[in-house]
């Protein structure tokens, strides 16, 4: 069994759920060289997250958007308020989603569901670029 890790630098992009599982693939081309084994993605941020969902439509994105905004909304009389509106409702989302993943690999390829991919979820107006830690092992 062997381990490898890298950090995948992604762009800033605005507030919304970013479809990264290609980026995260290319990032870690090994992924084909394992028949089994387990990449674990991990973001260093809290303001933004990761999901698994569904990667053929659009509307879901903006249908998740819209029920966290519900969920923690900028509105809310919170206490942390010193970075601006946006970001304890980030924070709030954040720990919602979660900040990692855990994605089977089967046969060279991330066993994820017909449907599925791996999103960034941006809870900021105006975000930084994101760092992903990205750790496969496997045989």
């Amino acid at each position: 069994m062997s381990w490898i890790q890298r950090t995948l630098q992604l762009p800033p992009r605005p507030r919304g759920f970013h479809l990264i599982t290609r980026h995260v693939l290319e990032a870690m081309p090994e992924v084909e060289q394992r028949q089994i084994g387990l990449l674990h993605v991990f973001i260093r941020h809290t303001s933004a997250s990761l999901t698994i969902n569904e990667n053929a439509d659009p509307d879901v994105r903006v249908d998740l958007e819209s029920s966290l905004n519900h969920l923690a909304p900028e509105d809310f009389p919170y206490v942390h308020t010193c970075e601006g509106p946006d970001d304890m409702p980030a924070h709030v989302k954040s720990s919602l989603l979660g900040s990692s993943l855990s994605v089977p690999v089967s046969e060279g390829r991330l066993a994820l569901g017909t449907w599925q991919g791996i999103y960034l979820a941006e809870h900021r107006d105006r975000a930084g670029s994101r760092q992903v830690v990205l750790t496969l092992q496997g045989e």
